[in-house]
């Protein structure tokens, strides 16, 4: 159950070309504390409830723990999620032996589109797509969790 992460930005649009698929995702939280975070998604026809814990040092990994709820149930928990639902379209690229899940984000994050890479180990070797761009693993700006309270239209023209 732990999850093993990295995160990037995306400098172009020329992931889309290879996308294996594309689905809308809405998502809120029932809880953002920094060492937990408690989040519904509807993703399709599909709902979710996802705990995930603080990240380690490096931000590559964290516990994580999700089980499939009803569209209904997930319906229901968003109206009492925290202020701030996230909306995006989720596109699914494979490269080499690795698939990146890249969120275009819409709303109050639209302009922001990140990529993300499950791995099994921290320092696992993978490609690097040309339209990868920097690394923002560990940034707990880019975190969804804080997308919904600090949106991207907030602060992107802020210097890092």
């Amino acid at each position: 159950m732990i999850e093993i992460e990295r995160k990037f930005l995306v400098k172009s649009d020329a992931f889309k070309e290879r996308a294996a698929s594309m689905e809308k995702i809405s998502q809120g939280f029932l809880n953002t504390h920094p060492s937990r975070t408690v989040r519904v998604r509807i993703n399709g026809d599909f709902g979710f409830l996802t705990v995930k814990g603080a990240s380690n040092g490096s931000g590559t990994s964290r516990f994580e723990w999700e089980t499939e709820i009803s569209i209904e149930e997930a319906r229901d928990l968003l109206k009492i999620c925290e202020e701030g639902l996230i909306e995006k379209t989720r596109f699914k690229i494979p490269v080499g032996t690795h698939i990146f899940d890249v969120d275009e984000f819409h709303g109050a994050n639209q302009g922001l589109t990140v990529a993300e890479i499950e791995l099994q180990e921290e320092n696992e070797p993978f490609e690097k797509p040309d339209w990868l761009g920097k690394e923002v693993t560990g940034d707990i700006k880019y975190y969804n969790s804080q997308l919904s309270k600090n949106p991207y239209a907030q602060w992107k023209n802020c210097p890092d």
